[in-house]
């Protein structure tokens, strides 16, 4: 297996490195897509039903796999070539665009059309942490694992500050046909890159029998350390009620803000641009805090901007508390896949990579939660509500887990 060198650190030399590069590129180009396609989509659903329902809905389909299948997944990467993997994962969902862009061409789209597509999206995003996020961190080495993994988050912030922009300005001027034959491009040129990655990997044959086996033996290493229990409990918060408020975006924007698809694309954008900056930071090594400590405190960060956020009574002022919120998810987000690598054995990374991955997939409970209070109490108040109680439940993970933020 490809495993952890000691090699230079810092963001020039990473991307000098020809397969981590490639691994960089092939998470910035899915993470692209995957944004790119949440707004579009959420943007479709709320104009043909005029529902946060149906748009949480739309987004739960994308992030529901996560929570069903991510230890599954965690699981068989421990077992199989995590190139392939990785291979299957970009022609899928390549293909995946390609067939919603094909029926917006021919005008027979419909909505369980794109929730079937974001279905087969999510189902290869639950595998992200086990199979890409590891192979980032095998191929960086131990001695630049969290810059390699701060590098890593700077281009999801970057996509998602890029993606729901261009989303609301893809579909203002070519439509849906458009954003999905981007999605399908940059899918593709994924698997172009993955093809031509060095990569060497002990395998075994996988045994359906063992599975169940070796997946309770991840969640027992993992509550053998309290650092690692605390990490899935904030992530478990952070996906249920922080970062939940992006489903209401499309209402707030176009109902509370009146303004158009571009605009809500780039309100959508704000905390990327944040986390963008963030994980700058953080890569560069100029920032060197404590791991657990700016871990719990991105958390409370994002928590305190998306709340502040939802009061906000103009648009300008949302989208500056949001970009600082994302300082908060750039902080969380680099830490998280930090602390699990660092802490994990290493024939045990992938079953809790995957069992983090299970802890994201709890999104779309908080997803549908405020999708189903703001069609009673209004969007800003069910972002509001839901950034509240998430902060609530960090106080408690910090009392019960206190040497995480020592």
């Amino acid at each position: 297996m490809t495993e952890l060198g000691e090699r230079p650190g810092g963001p020039r030399a990473l991307l000098a490195d020809r397969d981590y590069l490639r691994l960089w590129l092939v998470g910035g180009f899915a993470n692209a897509v995957r944004w790119l396609e949440l707004l579009a989509a959420g943007v479709f659903a709320y104009d043909q039903t005029g529902s946060g329902l149906v748009v949480a809905a739309m987004t739960a389909a994308r992030m529901l796999p996560m929570l069903l299948i991510g230890a599954l997944a965690g699981a068989v990467a421990d077992t199989l070539n995590r190139r392939t993997l990785l291979l299957a994962g970009q022609g899928a969902t390549g293909l995946a665009a390609s067939v919603v862009a094909v029926l917006a061409l021919a005008d027979l789209l419909t909505l369980w059309h794109i929730a079937a597509a974001g279905t087969v999206s999510g189902i290869v995003w639950a595998s992200e942490m086990a199979v890409r996020r590891r192979m980032v961190g095998e191929v960086a080495g131990p001695t630049r694992i969290a810059s390699a993994i701060a590098l890593d988050t700077v281009t999801n912030g970057m996509t998602r500050m890029i993606g729901p922009a261009l989303g609301g300005f893809l579909l203002e001027t070519v439509g849906l046909v458009g954003v999905y034959i981007l999605s399908a491009a940059l899918y593709l040129s994924g698997f172009a890159l993955v093809f031509g990655l060095r990569w060497t990997q002990e395998t075994r044959p996988l045994r359906i029998g063992r599975i169940p086996g070796e997946i309770a033996a991840g969640f027992a290493a993992a509550r053998r350390s309290d650092t690692i229990m605390a990490v899935l409990a904030v992530t478990v918060v952070m996906n249920a009620f922080g970062f939940s408020y992006t489903a209401m975006i499309p209402p707030i924007g176009r109902h509370e803000f009146g303004v158009s698809a571009t605009l809500v694309g780039v309100l959508a954008s704000a905390e990327a641009g944040g986390s963008l900056l963030g994980g700058l930071l953080i890569a560069s090594g100029r920032l060197r805090p404590d791991r657990g400590r700016l871990f719990l405190a991105g958390a409370f960060g994002l928590m305190t901007a998306v709340a502040l956020a939802a009061l906000a009574p103009w648009y300008v002022l949302a989208f500056a508390l949001l970009l600082a919120g994302g300082f908060g998810t750039a902080s969380f987000a680099a830490m998280q896949s930090t602390l699990i690598l660092t802490e994990a054995p290493p024939e045990m990374r992938s079953r809790l990579m995957g069992i983090v991955t299970v802890c994201i997939g709890t999104g779309p409970l908080g997803v549908i939660a405020v999708g189903a209070l703001s069609d009673h109490i209004g969007a800003s108040n069910a972002m509001l509500a839901m950034a509240l109680t998430g902060a609530a439940a960090l106080v408690l993970i910090r009392l019960r887990w206190p040497g995480l933020g020592r």
